[in-house]
């Protein structure tokens, strides 16, 4: 039997916020393709291809493709949410209407905070970079400076004129940016087939979660894994401007995790194995470049130079226009200031939110540049951003369990997949977080609780200075022949 969207409750004294973003301005794929970018598969995997590598002993395509299971799960979870209500605050709505509004406050902090890391994280990196492809001096400040901000203001104009422009330069970045790397992939793989001098030979540990010789670290391999995939979840912060809003949003997510597990798992087998294991950890901060040099010459280095520019691009892109929704959603609820969820009646776009999101994110990178004793704290926090998206997939999990709880008590079937599942997807992040903290250095952990601290007095400020309706809300459920 299909299922049926549950309808918004209407509850005594609170009145949803009309929708003013622009309805139906983007399709599925459009929005496919904005939760790849969000996770920025070429920069991804030319941060973490040596670390994957070495982490699991050469055995990272098993393991790539285990880590994709509980994704696909708490995809699944967003897309049951999504049909009960789109709200371009998603999970901070979700949670705080299923389970509790502070949890919820909290929740879209962490996402706020999450993406606003994740961008300047990979914003960073590009000049340098840039930099170097032409052969101009890579540590100079002021010139790193210039193309980070120009890139910054460039992806805000997009984002600010429309999400139709967005979508579009989205496409066909990501078409140029994937055409790339799996071009690289399957020639690198047929190099290594090939038995090419300075090549590390497939052997049955490649398919193995234990890696060549048994020397992998499971749980070190996961913790990548995760990072790469994280941040996918960005369909659903646009599902007010996507077609069928309820439906499309979630299955461009599970279809987005669903891509992402095929390109990751085949960009990490082709390349890893193009050079030596330790000419790859020796060159582990510009690894995709070396190997496509080892491959082709430094011509061919530059053609992956300008992939992993494409895709910290359009993550930047994506990251001022996703974080600008999530502020929307939260401001469309009075918990965050009432003029960032404005919208521009010209472009029909969280005009203010945008321009916030993306001027602070210029701010954040002046600073890393400049501010050279910022930059070991700063480390420590972009350690964090896989954490962080961890963090809200756990309670997106559970806060389907709990919207749903009539029907997993009802259905054997749902019981199965919107109640063990979730919640075992949940179980295995949580273990993923604990194993990471235990791991990380003591500046990382205090990183990690001034971020909760700050979100913790954030929300205790709006709910004392601003009293949103928002935390007075009952949870709620999906009804089963009326509500209990």
């Amino acid at each position: 039997m299909a299922e049926q969207p549950a309808a918004r409750a209407v509850q005594v004294g609170y009145e949803p916020v009309p929708e003013k973003l622009e309805p139906n301005a983007i399709g599925v794929t459009q929005d496919t393709v904005i939760g790849m970018a969000s996770s920025a598969p070429a920069g991804t995997l030319a941060a973490t291809l040596a670390a994957l590598a070495g982490a699991a002993a050469y055995g990272s395509g098993p393991v790539l493709l285990l880590c994709a299971i509980p994704m696909i799960i708490i995809a699944n979870s967003y897309r049951r949410l999504n049909l009960w209500t789109a709200n371009a605050g998603a999970s901070f709505e979700w949670v705080g209407r299923s389970i509790n509004p502070y949890l919820g406050f909290l929740t879209g902090w962490l996402m706020v905070v999450g993406y606003i890391i994740g961008t300047v994280a990979e914003v960073v990196v590009l000049g340098p970079a840039v930099l170097a492809v032409f052969g101009s001096n890579s540590t100079s400040q002021w010139a790193a400076i210039g193309i980070d901000t120009a890139l910054c203001l460039v992806m805000l104009v997009v984002a600010v004129v429309g999400i139709k422009l967005t979508a579009r330069t989205q496409l066909t970045m990501a078409a140029i940016e994937y055409a790339i790397i799996i071009g690289f992939a399957i020639w690198g793989l047929v190099w290594v087939i090939g038995h090419h001098h300075g090549t590390y030979p497939i052997t049955s540990g490649w398919f193995s979660l234990s890696g060549v010789g048994g020397k992998g670290s499971l749980a070190a391999a996961l913790l990548i894994a995760v990072y790469d995939y994280s941040l996918w979840d960005g369909t659903l912060y646009v599902n007010e401007e996507v077609k069928r809003r309820r439906e499309n949003p979630g299955r461009a997510a599970m279809i987005a995790v669903a891509l992402l597990a095929v390109l990751y798992t085949l960009v990490q087998v082709g390349l890893q194995g193009v050079v030596s294991p330790d000419r790859l950890q020796n060159n582990s901060s510009t690894a995709m470049v070396y190997v496509a040099g080892a491959l082709g010459g430094a011509g061919w280095a530059k053609v992956m130079a300008l992939a992993i520019a494409l895709s910290v691009t359009a993550a930047t892109g994506t990251g001022i226009v996703l974080t600008s929704r999530i502020v929307y959603g939260m401001a469309s609820h009075r918990t965050l200031p009432p003029v960032l969820g404005n919208v521009s009646p010209r472009y029909r776009t969280p005009a203010v939110a945008s321009n916030v999101v993306g001027l602070l994110i210029i701010a954040v990178i002046w600073v890393y540049i400049l501010a050279t004793s910022t930059q070991n704290l700063f480390s420590d926090v972009v350690s964090l951003a896989g954490l962080l998206a961890a963090a809200f997939y756990i309670l997106t999990a559970l806060a389907t369990v709990a919207y749903y709880r009539q029907r997993i008590i009802s259905s054997f079937m749902d019981a199965i997949t919107i109640g063990i599942l979730p919640i075992g997807a949940a179980g295995f992040l949580i273990w993923i977080m604990v194993k990471s903290i235990q791991g990380e250095s003591a500046g990382q952990k205090w990183a990690l609780i001034g971020i909760l601290g700050v979100g913790i007095l954030v929300m205790l400020a709006v709910r004392i200075i601003m009293r949103p309706q928002f935390f007075q809300l009952p949870t709620e459920h999906e009804e089963r022949g009326g509500r209990n």
